[in-house]
């Protein structure tokens, strides 16, 4: 499954490369790959490409050189971004510092200096934020000048500098960041600044804004959800009314806007017009605690009708609902105890699903969910399930990596057993053949000496044939043979071996150029031939060497891969251990305090059922009475 997976990456990739990014194509083919990963939420994986890429290039002898080296600076942003997502907040740090501390242009170590506050201001350390964002001077991207001034704002209110923040997000509003987020926030600044009358009529607006993406719709809720809620607790129903009435029926805050909404009309004594929303919230999900809430509410408000006999009906359904669900809890708290819990979280469904933690509840066979969604609202445990999931998927990882050390070693074993019957006949004649070559190359060698040496002293004798040397040797021999002997037959002898000799040395005399241009033509064939001999030797010496390190040497790095993945199992375990504890005993005390509250809202039930009895007979006798 993988290597399709990766070919399907490096297509993707190369798609990329393409397309502009930053106004200039990405040119480098690794680079374009880590991008693909990271925007398929794939941090790990865009980290580990993007992690190799940097460090051979940062062991080039000419970086320069690398394609890598036109997105230098991008990679070095990426890698903090990437480990950012990825929480790696440590790792991130130092990674968005290089590039802050680096000879980079202004710009670049401003957005740095943001990428910094902000990595800060998510691990909850305000003031190194601070202290970042008071580093960026001079030129600001355009892409970050808005994002840079909601930074500061949100600082501000986190550090209790509510005046400040009002300040700066007054100066966003009407500019390129989302408006329903600088209204909203604008908005809680100006209530925190203890300006109430500013702070209403802000959150007014807000939840007036014209919005059409989901994130907008939300936040528009959210802010004529919080106003309702001030308007409520300072006696102006009217107003928290038409507030409450704008949430969306189907949005995140509906249930919270339909409970509250029915309280403001209860508290204005308009039972009947209360139960209007409170009989759409208690059809909706019966684990959500708004619905339970509806669920005591429409009895009360049949009872504040003086309707007892329906609400009396209505705290029986309660009951009932109450009764279900605190088995329901109990149920749940039972299958976290039994350790089921953490494998219902660590299902595919996350990767799959943004809504998979409502689709869990759903399940038949996990108990352990049917509350995950009120679990899943807190930050903490969010982040600890996060982590959670990331310790799980590193533990897959390592699992795959220790099947692939296996593959490795397999590999190696079936290369060995294929070459070692071989390679001892072949290096034996292979020594063979060398010791012929080396002759050969050595006899080439002294014939180019003797060509050079003749272009400087010509000599004829070395350019004579086997036939003329021949002859040499014969009127040698008979020379010697004559010796000094002065009978007249060895005197006419000597006249003609004198006779073929000076026929000799005229022919290697006057043949000499011609000779000499047939050698050198003869020698650049030689060499032509002597060059491909050498190219196939050492194209044997590189296969032979191949070969062997092909399966040789592998061992001891395998067996360092392999502590090294064991001891980092036993590492994620142990964390994982801690880990999944920690979240169980979040979820089991979320549990409990569900638990009491629904033990406490059944016991409520019960008393409104025997109340709204007791009031129904009571009011049958009053109209049968005299």
């Amino acid at each position: 499954m993988r290597t399709p997976r990766r070919l399907i990456g490096l297509v993707l990739a190369l798609e990329l490369a393409a397309l502009p990014a930053a106004g200039a194509g990405v040119r480098d083919l690794h680079f374009g790959e880590a991008l693909y990963h990271a925007r398929q939420g794939l941090y790990f994986d865009a980290l580990e490409r993007l992690d190799a890429e940097l460090a051979q290039y940062r062991g080039l002898d000419e970086p320069q050189l690398d394609t890598l080296h036109y997105h230098i600076g991008d990679a070095e942003f990426s890698v903090g971004d990437f480990e950012l997502h990825y929480r790696m907040h440590q790792r991130a740090g130092r990674a968005v510092k290089a590039v802050l501390e680096g000879a980079a242009d202004e710009a670049v170590r401003n957005e740095a200096a943001f990428r910094l506050a902000r990595i800060h201001f998510e691990k909850g350390q305000h003031d190194d934020a601070m202290q970042a964002l008071s580093r960026i001077q001079g030129a600001v991207p355009e892409k970050v000048r808005d994002d840079i001034e909601f930074l500061r704002a949100s600082l501000c209110m986190a550090t209790g500098r509510a005046g400040e923040a009002v300040e700066v997000l007054e100066q966003l509003q009407g500019g390129g960041s989302p408006s329903g987020f600088v209204a909203y926030n604008l908005g809680i600044a100006l209530l925190q600044a203890g300006k109430a009358a500013e702070a209403i009529e802000q959150l007014d607006s807000a939840g007036q804004l014209a919005e059409n993406d989901p994130a907008g719709l939300a936040i528009r809720d959210k802010s004529n959800l919080v106003l309702g809620s001030l308007l409520f607790e300072s006696g102006d129903f009217e107003r928290a009314k038409q507030s409450l009435n704008r949430v969306r029926l189907e949005g995140p805050f509906s249930n919270q806007a339909l409970l509250r909404a029915g309280t403001a009309e209860a508290s204005a004594l308009c039972y009947d017009r209360a139960l209007v929303p409170w009989s759409i919230l208690v059809e909706r999900e019966p684990t959500d605690p708004a619905v339970q809430e509806a669920a005591l509410a429409v009895p009360h408000a049949y009872a504040g009708l003086q309707l007892h006999g329906r609400a009396a009906v209505g705290y029986g359904r309660a009951l009932e609902l109450f009764s279900g669900q605190v088995e329901k809890v109990r149920a749940s708290i039972q299958s976290i105890r039994d350790g089921r819990f953490l494998k219902a979280l660590a299902r595919k469904e996350g990767l799959q699903d943004i809504d998979w933690a409502v689709r869990l509840r759903s399940l038949p066979d996990a108990p352990e969910t049917y509350y995950l969604t009120e679990l899943m609202a807190s930050h903490d445990f969010r982040t600890a399930l996060d982590n959670y999931l990331d310790l799980e998927d590193l533990q897959a990882r390592l699992r795959e990596w220790t099947t692939g050390l296996d593959a490795f070693e397999d590999i190696i074993g079936l290369r060995r057993r294929n070459y070692d019957p071989l390679l001892p006949s072949i290096d034996e004649q292979f020594r063979k053949l060398d010791s012929r070559m080396r002759l050969r190359l050595e006899q080439h060698r002294h014939l180019e000496e003797r060509f050079q040496a003749m272009l400087t002293a010509p000599r004829p004798d070395y350019l004579a044939t086997a036939d003329e040397r021949t002859a040499c040797m014969i009127l040698q021999r008979i020379q010697r043979r004559l010796g000094d002997s002065g009978s007249p037959e060895s005197h006419a002898l000597r006249r003609q071996a004198a006779r073929l000799r000076g026929v000799l040395t005229w022919r290697l005399e006057t043949e000499y150029p011609q000779r000499l241009t047939a050698a050198y033509e003869h020698l650049k064939e030689l060499n032509t031939q002597v060059n491909s001999l050498t190219q196939q030797y050492d194209a044997f010496v590189r296969t032979r060497q191949a070969a062997m390190h092909s399966y040789v040497g592998y061992n001891t790095r395998i067996s360092r891969l392999r502590e090294r993945v064991e001891g980092a199992q036993a590492r994620v375990n142990i964390l994982m251990a801690r880990q999944g504890h920690r979240i169980e005993t979040a979820a089991l005390d979320r549990l409990k305090a569900r638990l009491e509250r629904l033990l406490a809202q059944q016991t409520e039930a019960r008393y409104g059922v025997a109340d709204s009895y007791d009031r129904a007979a009571r009011a049958r006798a009053g109209v049968e009475g005299p």
